[in-house]
């Protein structure tokens, strides 16, 4: 295999040149980093969600709608956060309306 930048031969499990040090294998590296990824919006929706119910709503929602990127990641901890949250404001109102 050589580099497609500055033509020097390069191992075939390399994921960048030794030469000139631009990325040989772009799809490896993006399928690397999108492995290691985490669905941040989840964990903060389902924290929120015991603080600040709305908010965590919100959060869980986007979280949840965003799993599929992740590979599945935060998909639990999203549903989680809606459904705390949605008890938590409902707990919230019933206090306060009586």
């Amino acid at each position: 295999m050589f580099c497609k930048n500055c033509g020097a031969a390069l191992d075939d499990n390399a994921d960048f040149c030794p030469n000139c040090g631009v990325a040989v294998n772009q799809d490896k590296l993006a399928n690397d980093q999108q492995k290691t990824a985490t669905n941040a919006i989840a964990i903060v929706g389902f924290v929120l969600s015991f603080f600040i119910g709305l908010a965590g709503l919100i959060c869980s929602i986007i979280g949840l709608s965003k799993a599929p990127q992740y590979n599945g990641k935060g998909k639990g901890l999203a549903i989680a956060g809606i459904v705390i949250s949605c008890l938590s404001m409902i707990l919230s109102l019933s206090l306060f309306a009586n």
